[in-house]
């Protein structure tokens, strides 16, 4: 009988298989289980935000969560921020902030996805919990007042995400504990088992991210088209009374790639506060004059028709636009004098700011001293057309001579006659100036910057504006060369830009070319260089071109 003694090399018993080991040993088959986590938590949040976009169509109180938390963003964010965001990426830069929020809403929902995998619930359910509070919360602080039902998209979308992440745990744990049971060759069938439920998995994901975003893309674009559409009814744009004649040929200069006299209004810039371009039912569209006046008047769009119309051509500039920007453009407006309508209301003598509240709740203030004949008008018209969308539609401010965070306020809804020791507009406590008359400015359009130019004649040509001075002069000069004096095409009034042009003989190697203007005042463009905040940048436009 052979005694009972251990064996000397006894093989180790293999463990039992656990979710874990399903799941793979090693760094490998961790990064694979995190995947799976991080495509669990996006899968669930996406359901949660489409579910969210299908419930904002159902009133125009409720809104996406994600546009209310953005326009917190751009509340909250320092005005330095606002201006390096609109420096690069101009007027791409709401674009460029709902990108930007995307991509922390994926990474959060991933970690939550992993929190939820390896913490349990109570972890990872914390992560959509604080989706529904931000949203509900940006809902519930927004410009404008909102009721409390109005964050339902951003609390109803966090508890579906919740819900889906649970439901996904349990498929993702379902699978593990499926594939150990039937597991007969650790080697060979716990793994190909474990890669073709992963496989499906990821599948299932994926298939839902995708679904969610055509569900959420999908009732974003219905919401566009169930807005109401910018039409001023069959009358149209009211005639001005005495309508403005044809720009004269003489204030356009023949010169190939100078910036054009007026602005088309689809190449108009757009720089506003608006994640989305409010649309407005222009049957319900009113404008409420009130404050510090004799009597309140409120005006609809067939009390603006009974007034005077008038036309004019204004030139508007943005307080964000660099020396040589982009963020100026010229259009002929129509619409009503602001004056004749505050005379309607009676101003009180000590009422010495003039408030504009657009439908969104955003403000802009300027003086009443600019009451003084110049043509302030609550416009409705843009180069012959009703206001677009994008610019205002139905009725917006336009005051030449002031930036236009002072007193361009788009989709109109309220003036308010007040004080300025009683009410800061929106961007004052940000840090901007509570007055901002234009600076006087000029840009070259061409050649381009860091051309390469034939040695010999060259065309150099742009713009230049002070709006309510007028633009008397503007001269050019290479490297530091004397100043030499531009041709100017005639002016429209001085409230708009003037193009200007000149042939320089070039010889070869790297010039600089400088521009200045000076103003009907007598006033020359300083070259004092100044960043967009507080009250406008300052500075002479110079490019660099190379002559060979």
């Amino acid at each position: 009988m052979r005694p009972l003694t251990p064996d000397p090399d006894p093989a180790p018993r293999p463990a039992a298989p656990g979710p874990e080991t399903a799941s793979g040993a090693g760094p490998v088959g961790h990064t694979i289980a995190r995947l799976d986590a991080a495509a669990l938590g996006v899968a669930a949040s996406a359901v949660g935000l489409a579910l969210a976009e299908v419930i904002s169509l159902a009133n125009d109180r409720v809104r996406s969560p994600i546009l209310d938390v953005g326009d917190r963003v751009i509340d909250l964010v320092p005005p330095f921020v606002k201006d390096l965001a609109i420096a690069w990426f101009g007027t791409n830069d709401k674009i460029a902030l709902l990108v930007g929020i995307g991509v922390v809403l994926t990474l959060a929902a991933g970690l939550a996805g992993m929190a939820v995998l390896r913490s349990g619930r109570r972890w990872g359910l914390a992560v959509p919990g604080a989706f529904a509070a931000v949203g509900a919360l940006a809902t519930w602080t927004a410009r404008v007042d909102r009721p409390w039902w109005a964050a339902l998209p951003a609390v109803l979308g966090g508890a579906t995400a919740a819900i889906v992440l649970v439901v996904l745990r349990r498929r993702l744990d379902a699978g593990a504990r499926r594939r150990t049971r039937t597991a007969r060759d650790e080697a060979a069938v716990l793994s190909a088992s474990a890669i073709g439920g992963r496989r499906s998995f990821l599948a299932l994901a994926a298939t839902m991210s995708g679904g969610a975003a055509v569900v959420g893309f999908g009732a974003r674009r219905v919401g566009e088209r169930l807005a109401p559409a910018a039409d001023l009814g069959p009358a149209g744009l009211p005639l001005a009374g005495r309508p403005l004649p044809p720009l004269d040929p003489a204030t356009s200069l023949d010169v190939p790639g100078i910036t054009p006299l007026v602005t088309a209004n689809d190449d108009f810039y757009r720089i506003d506060t608006a994640l989305t371009v409010p649309r407005i039912e222009p049957s319900t569209w009113s404008l409420r004059i009130h404050g510090l006046v004799d009597e309140e008047r409120t005006f609809d769009l067939d009390d603006l028709r009974e007034l005077e119309i008038v036309e004019a051509d204004i030139t508007m500039t943005c307080v964000s636009n660099l020396v040589g920007g982009g963020l100026v453009g010229h259009a002929r407006w129509t619409g009503v004098r602001l004056d004749d309508l505050l005379a309607s209301a009676g101003i009180r003598a000590e009422a010495d700011q003039i408030v504009g509240r657009s439908v969104d709740g955003y403000t802009c203030g300027f003086p009443t001293d600019v009451l003084d004949g110049r043509d302030a008008l609550v416009a409705i018209g843009m180069n012959g057309e009703p206001l677009p969308p994008a610019h205002g539609f139905p009725a917006r401010l336009v005051v030449p001579g002031l930036y236009g965070y002072v007193s361009a306020t788009k989709w109109l809804s309220e003036i308010e006659l007040t004080t300025f020791d009683a009410f800061d507009h929106y961007w004052v406590p940000r840090g901007y100036a509570v007055e901002a008359p234009i600076h006087t400015q000029s840009r070259i359009d061409l050649p381009k910057t860091l051309a390469n130019l034939p040695a010999g004649p060259t065309t150099v040509a742009g713009v230049a504006w002070a709006q309510t001075r007028g633009i008397e002069a503007v001269e050019v000069r290479v490297d530091e060369g004397p100043w030499q004096a531009a041709t100017l095409a005639d002016a429209v009034n001085d409230d708009t830009w003037r193009q200007w042009a000149i042939e320089l003989p070039l010889d070869s190697g790297r010039h600089t070319l400088s521009v200045r203007a000076t103003d009907g005042t007598g006033a020359v463009q300083t070259a004092d260089r100044a960043e967009p905040l507080p009250s406008g940048a300052t500075g002479r436009h110079e490019i660099v071109v190379f002559v060979a």
